[in-house]
């Protein structure tokens, strides 16, 4: 099953919606089985179940929408369900129909993005299913187990000619009897790999699973016994010799944090002693449970993973350096943390997070297909692909005509700058056919031309040759693409759907969406005309205060009446003042200037202005502090505050005691401090469970309720007074203030449920006008063929 085809936001969130809403192109964002059972198109005049003005609606495409969005229903295929379905049915066609009467069809951004949308719902239909099924199997199963391999390659390029391909092979061959006549694999490997890392590793690259070779060295790795040498293996990098060393069972997959000190291979020999004394220092503290994350965070020379407390992404084997991935592995029980272990990144210290299995196929199984699809194995598909629609689409080659396009090639082929002559007779010979679709020699040699690169190896008759293969490839695979819809019915519903639902945007978003939102008149004018839709029921002007037990409520309700709650989420800073001055720095009033634009945003907000002095400012203390205070609230005033949300203090002299009895601690007691309030009573919900250290501790609601909106509100008399209750463990005191009758809404009080309904209003009045233009009729017969109940 393919994935959701992308499409714009603004489109899926409106677009889709809104047809989903109508339960109508569900199939927008279903998926589908590729490889679908062909079907032909019908010739034959289908039957219609509605004719919309002179454009039909066949009774198969409405029966194909009909069965995806409703099979499954309880009342599916009623006469009620089928009617009901009909009639939406019917007005989302009319509004296409209008599009397409528009021209909105015929433009270059409708049929660009129509085409994009069908290049990516062709992917499923351009493989061949049943051998992707095998394949993502065969890579599970081959997950499962490990495989540790040395190989030899002999590299030779993927397009080389026959004659370096088979020396490549021969040589390999040689050198497989050499080891099996007794040679060391592993010195072989070191003077005749094309391998750079063999002159390290003697060729051996580790163990390692499905997916992470390419698929002719993991299908012969797991093919090959242990201790065994394969047949030279052809992959796009050459031929390969494989020695099999081990088989084991798959370790699965592991999430550690590491400490990484680095130390890179060929460092003076102080530098790396001094990074293994380093490393050993900090695990002997890991040893002293020293908090981890404090370690990584001051130590780790890792600086990705050290932001995240060293940790590393999931892992599984041939994902990690050799020596890491062991370490990492050996460990067995969460937390444990291994001795330092050296790979050539440096010094690594590792701690166990987590270890789990290779999960169920289910699970893997997306996963699986989205790797098959990007991995070399794809080859088999596609060449399985190629095959079928050969057979299918009677491919036909002129060999005499080959012949002569071939011997065309001439060694400026190889230079990438051949041309061909155009004037020959010869051009218009069909070279080939797919479905009695003729294909000339004239058009080959243009696409050679363009598609021509330069070689530095090969003949140029060869390279002629290739390009041949790919030009019939493309050519088989473009006329499929082309005749998708002729085949598949579920792929032409599906580009019918996608045409349907591009057209239908940019009408609705003129007709309705748009035009609800931004036609203010039309939109009041709508509201006032349905009044009635919009009232109140009783509702009551009320605080509501929850409180986890009564010594909270009564606190609670201690601290209501002062009006004046302390705000917690604004962290107020003091200014400071030299000895014996009140004249505000810089710094004090760029601190007031922030301070001024918090206050005059927010009328519900007042401020304390506390003046303070020093002890040793003389007995003028108390004069300064209060000098200081003015000195900042003038400020504050000047800024635009309104004086009614300041109060100005003066606190005189501070003493000063004990080791804070310093230059230091005496300036910071020559300052402005500040305490912010506010009326909101949400303010004394924070307050009170700050207080109390817990978050759920109190809860204040204040509005206008509507019956139902509150339960312990309902649970008492409907009339101004104070109610005290306890409900679900909790004690509740409820202020009910004034009981209003029902009442018209405003339409600032219900806007966006008005637009809604507008939008509906609109869509109808256009539906109606739609069904005048393109008269309706309806096939009863049809229909009647459809009811089953």
């Amino acid at each position: 099953m393919h994935d959701l085809i992308p499409i714009s936001k603004k489109k899926r969130s409106v677009l889709y919606q809104f047809m989903r809403s109508n339960s109508l192109l569900v199939a927008a964002a279903a998926m589908l089985l590729a490889g679908c059972t062909a079907t032909k198109k019908n010739d034959k005049q289908e039957p219609v179940i509605t004719m919309l003005g002179s454009q039909p609606v066949s009774t198969s495409e409405f029966r194909y929408v009909y069965e995806k969005n409703n099979n499954g229903n309880e009342d599916a295929y009623t006469r009620e369900s089928i009617n009901d379905y009909l009639n939406l049915y019917t007005n989302f066609k009319l509004k296409v129909l209008e599009a397409e009467s528009r021209g909105l069809d015929t433009t270059t951004a409708f049929k660009r993005e129509l085409a994009g949308y069908k290049e990516q719902l062709a992917q499923p239909y351009l493989t061949e299913k049943s051998v992707t099924d095998q394949l993502v199997k065969e890579a599970y199963e081959r997950m499962q187990q490990e495989v540790n391999a040395s190989h030899i390659l002999i590299s030779v390029a993927p397009d080389a000619s026959p004659e370096d391909t088979l020396a490549a092979y021969n040589r390999a061959l040689d050198l497989r009897k050499r080891v099996l006549a007794g040679e060391d694999f592993g010195k072989l490997a070191a003077a005749n790999s094309g391998d750079p890392s063999a002159t390290d590793n003697k060729g051996n690259l580790g163990y390692f699973t499905a997916l992470q070779m390419v698929y002719p060295f993991e299908n012969a790795a797991y093919r090959t016994p242990v201790g065994e040498i394969s047949m030279p293996v052809r992959t796009r990098f050459g031929y390969h010799l494989i020695k099999v060393e081990d088989k084991r069972p798959a370790r699965g997959e592991v999430r550690v944090a590491h400490i990484m000190v680095r130390a890179t291979p060929g460092l003076p020999a102080a530098d790396s002693l001094a990074a293994k004394r380093r490393v050993d220092a900090i695990y002997k503290r890991v040893q002293q449970n020293e908090n981890w994350d404090k370690l990584v965070s001051e130590f780790s020379e890792d600086a990705n993973s050290a932001k995240v407390g060293g940790e590393l992404p999931w892992f599984s084997t041939g994902r990690m350096i050799p020596s890491f991935e062991d370490a990492a592995f050996a460990l067995q029980n969460k937390g444990e943390v291994a001795k330092p272990v050296l790979t050539p990144y440096g010094w690594h210290i590792i701690k166990l997070l987590e270890k789990r299995g290779l999960p169920p196929y289910e699970e893997m199984e997306q996963y699986l297909r989205s790797k098959v699809s990007k991995d070399s194995r794809s080859e088999l598909n596609k060449t399985a692909f190629l095959k079928r629609i050969k057979a299918e689409n009677n491919f036909s080659e002129n060999a005499e005509a080959k012949a002569t396009a071939l011997a065309k090639a001439t060694d400026e082929l190889l230079q990438g700058t051949w041309t061909y002559d155009e004037t020959d007779k010869g051009l218009k010979q069909t070279l080939f056919t797919i479905q009695g679709k003729q294909y000339t020699v004239e058009d080959f040699l243009k696409y050679a031309k363009e598609a021509q690169r330069p070689r530095t190896s090969g003949t140029a008759t060869h390279a002629l040759n290739l390009l041949y293969d790919a030009y019939v490839d493309q050519s088989l695979v473009d006329y499929e693409k082309a005749n998708l819809e002729n085949k598949y019915n579920d792929y032409r519903m599906l580009v019918q759907e996608y045409h349907d639902g591009i057209l239908l945007f940019q009408l609705m978003d003129e007709k309705v969406w748009s035009k609800a939102v931004e036609d203010s008149v039309g939109l009041k004018n709508y509201f006032e005309q349905n009044r009635e839709k919009y009232k109140w029921g009783p509702r009551a002007q009320a605080v509501v205060i929850s409180a986890a037990n009564k010594e909270l409520l009564q606190k609670t309700q201690e601290q209501l009446d002062k009006r004046r709650y302390p705000v917690s989420f604004a962290k107020l800073t003091d200014i400071l003042f030299e000895q014996n001055k009140a004249e505000l720095t810089k710094e004090g009033t760029a601190k007031l200037s922030e301070l001024a634009e918090l206050l005059k945003g927010n009328e519900t907000l007042t401020l304390d202005v506390n003046g303070h002095a020093d002890a040793r400012e003389a007995a003028a203390a108390k004069n300064i502090a209060g000098e200081r205070a003015k000195a900042a609230t003038a400020y504050l005033i000047q800024q635009g505050v309104p004086a009614a949300q300041l109060q100005t203090n003066s606190r005189g002299k501070t003493q000063q005691v004990g080791p804070d009895n310093t230059e230091t601690g005496r300036r910071r007691n020559r300052r402005v401090s500040f305490a912010l309030y506010t009326t909101e009573l949400g303010a004394l919900a924070d307050y009170l469970n700050a207080q109390s250290g817990n978050p759920l501790g109190v809860q204040i609601t204040k509005k206008k309720f509507q019956q139902g909106d509150n339960k312990a509100l309902d649970a008492v008399e409907w009339k101004a007074g104070t109610y005290t209750l306890q409900q679900n463990g909790r004690e509740y005191l409820i202020i009910i203030s004034e009981v209003l009758e029902p009442g018209y809404k405003e339409l600032h009080e219900v806007r966006g449920i008005a637009i809604s309904d507008y939008q509906n209003y609109l869509e109808q009045q256009w539906v109606d006008q739609l069904r005048e233009k393109y008269p309706v009729s309806i096939k009863q017969e049809e229909v009647e063929k459809l009811i089953r109940n």
